[in-house]
């Protein structure tokens, strides 16, 4: 005669386990909206601004390499479109692209060749604001820039990919809606492979630019 057990394990432990899994949810549920509470209160004493005053501004400037990478290119000159956003009262946040074209000085390249490059960036800025008007500040940030040589050099000059890390120090003037600015930036290249010297080594070096901006804030 087939006998049956008793008890179901099985049954029972797939029973604590619903009871634990819901158990758990309800208290994720509960658990949800003092999260979000929390949050808001970290946003609040953190002082975010939810609705920060953004601005567009279109700066001109010019720069060049710096160390190695300077001894066959010259300085030149460089446009700029950026876009920020004031999201705490001594912090500001800006995205930009930059356009810039340094002449090829180098014996092997035919006179009037250059470098194009082509900048999308990201920039931290910090400094207080002076008098409701005057706003010092020291940036930081990082941005990937795509080097392009023109046709006449392509034979010694390369298609470059480099990594870029921004340091920058301005000074910004408010007037109204209107902001323009000066400022300086010293950038620290990586993945610099777009010359080789004679002996077949990746020349090395820096960037430095300076420019002027103006725009608006809304």
């Amino acid at each position: 005669m087939p006998t049956f057990p008793l008890t179901d394990t099985s049954g029972r432990n797939a029973m604590r386990r619903s009871i634990w899994w819901g158990a758990a949810l309800a208290a994720a549920c509960l658990a949800a909206p003092a999260f979000a509470i929390e949050a808001q209160n970290v946003g609040a004493k953190l002082k975010v601004n939810e609705r920060p005053p953004v601005g567009i501004d279109v700066g001109l400037g010019v720069g060049g390499f710096t160390g190695g990478l300077a001894t066959n290119t010259n300085p030149g000159p460089l446009l700029g479109v950026t876009a920020n956003a004031q999201y705490w009262p001594f912090l500001a946040i800006e995205g930009g692209y930059q356009i810039q074209r340094l002449a090829i000085d180098d014996s092997r390249v035919q006179s009037g060749e250059g470098i194009w490059r082509n900048n999308l960036g990201l920039l931290a800025k910090a400094g207080p604001l002076l008098d409701e008007k005057w706003r010092p500040f020291v940036g930081a940030g990082a941005g990937l820039s795509y080097l392009d040589p023109s046709t006449g050099g392509e034979g010694v000059y390369h298609n470059d990919l480099q990594t870029e890390i921004p340091l920058a120090a301005g000074l910004d003037y408010r007037f109204g809606n209107i902001v323009a600015g000066a400022r300086a930036t010293y950038s620290i290249l990586g993945s610099e492979n777009v010359v080789r010297t004679a002996s077949g080594n990746d020349e090395k070096g820096s960037l430095f630019n300076a420019n002027i901006t103006v725009g608006g804030r809304f």
